[in-house]
């Protein structure tokens, strides 16, 4: 079937608050390019919103999960429990930076994880209230939207969200938060809204994603793990978008010498299959009683198998180097168009996680969320996929799997270029 048919279905059958804006339907791809139903081929600069950081269809995972499918496809773990989910569980206490002795559970998505961390924090600590940040993204269920920074598009059609949750200002020096604003804006939480003694759990994004790629210094998440040190409060690192290779670390807190006491991971942990894992202190994840956590596909052998193939490449293939490689590329493009354009300011990266903001002036830095709207419509036009995401709408964050070969890339930050370039003289032009 063709886009023209595929869009006719969509339109009939499939929910609006489920349906995408695409009129484009993926068809197949490989690496860092995918060609629609039409046979057109485009340029991924999103990767399925940081699932694909070793790119599609990787060979080693697709092997994996060929093999495993030749196995087992599901017996679900709780009823019989299967080799990969027990061999990736080991791996990740071993990758991950929490303290103590680990251990870890498997999910399927990103919001499930946050959900379970919190379950297991709260029933740690014997408290309720959980602390989040102004423009953080945890997921779409009920639980993690009320965790959830920014009310559109997620929340707002919704009605009320689930209580004891409450949220501080996230530092952000470009537009005039400092690490001491945000500290105090966080106790200031405790004095107006939850006591400390009432805390289970503070909950951050080491850099936040949907929120604008904006990163927590080293010596704010000291400060906060030292503030949860004090009060007994369990700090929860929610690295769904910044783990595996993605910043140059396994995981963006590796950044800094901070150990979670619980983090969350997903997207590229599996690169494609639905899969997430909750990583915490062995005492702490051991408070939830028997049964208390999984899901009837939690942990799916086929995802799993995927998982371990993706630690394998990332390992094997030297991915932290060349996510730190692919980083210094884009930054060294963004600076070049933040000379160049007006527009373009506030460039900005941890590994390959990068994102520079696009503004009506450099002076204020007011936000133009019109404009990043206009760039990722004119280079979907020019064949490439691509983002914008935080608070305001105005970061273009650049999600390209690591594995991308130099040609394509430089293939994908010429189309952004040229679009910026058409885009400014049209808004001169429009001026005069």
């Amino acid at each position: 079937m063709n886009n023209a048919q595929l869009n006719e279905l969509k339109n009939r059958y499939v929910a609006n608050g489920a349906a995408s804006a695409s009129t484009q339907f993926a068809d197949h791809a490989e690496n860092a390019e995918l060609w629609d139903a039409d046979g057109e081929r485009f340029i991924d600069f999103a990767g399925g919103i940081g699932v694909l950081n070793l790119g599609h269809r990787h060979p080693k995972v697709v092997e994996a999960v060929k093999a495993q499918l030749d196995k087992l496809m599901h017996t679900c773990q709780t009823v019989m429990p299967y080799a990969p989910y027990v061999q990736l569980a080991e791996k990740l206490c071993h990758l991950s930076p929490v303290k103590n002795d680990a251990k870890a559970m498997l999910v399927n998505a990103g919001a499930e994880a946050l959900e379970n961390a919190v379950k297991i924090a709260r029933a740690a600590t014997g408290r309720s209230g959980v602390i989040c940040f102004d423009g953080s993204f945890h997921g779409r269920t009920f639980m993690t939207l009320a965790m959830t920074g920014k009310v559109l598009p997620y929340k707002n059609d919704f009605g009320p969200m689930p209580g004891d949750v409450f949220r501080a200002p996230f530092p952000n020096a470009y537009h005039g938060i400092s690490d001491e604003d945000a500290l105090n804006g966080l106790k200031k939480v405790f004095k107006t809204d939850l006591a400390p003694s009432r805390t289970a759990a503070i909950v951050i994004e080491p850099v936040q994603g949907e929120g604008g790629f904006y990163a927590a210094s080293p010596a704010f998440l000291k400060a906060l793990r030292e503030l949860c040190d004090e009060h007994g409060i369990l700090l929860i690192v929610d690295e769904v978008q910044s783990g595996f290779a993605r910043t140059g670390k396994f995981f963006a807190l590796e950044h800094t010498d901070v150990q979670a006491d619980i983090m969350t991971m997903a997207k590229s942990l599996a690169n494609g299959m639905p899969l997430s894992a909750v990583v915490g202190s062995a005492t702490v994840m051991d408070a939830a009683g028997p049964s208390s956590l999984g899901g009837t596909y939690s942990g799916n052998p086929l995802s799993c198998a995927a998982a371990l193939a993706v630690i394998d490449v990332i390992e094997e293939d030297n991915l932290l180097e060349k996510s730190e490689a692919l980083g210094n590329k884009l930054t060294q493009r963004f600076e070049t168009w933040q000379g160049q354009f007006d527009a373009v300011d506030n460039t900005r990266h941890l590994g390959a996680m990068a994102a520079f903001e696009l503004v009506t002036d450099k002076a204020s830095r007011t936000p133009d969320p019109e404009l990043a709207a206009a760039l990722c419509a004119k280079a979907k036009e020019k064949g490439l996929i691509l983002l914008s995401c935080g608070f305001w709408g105005n970061s273009i964050r650049i999600l390209v799997p690591i594995t991308v070969s130099d040609e394509v890339l430089e293939e994908g930050l010429d189309i952004i270029e040229s679009s910026l370039e058409e885009l400014v003289k049209v808004e001169a032009t429009a001026t005069n």
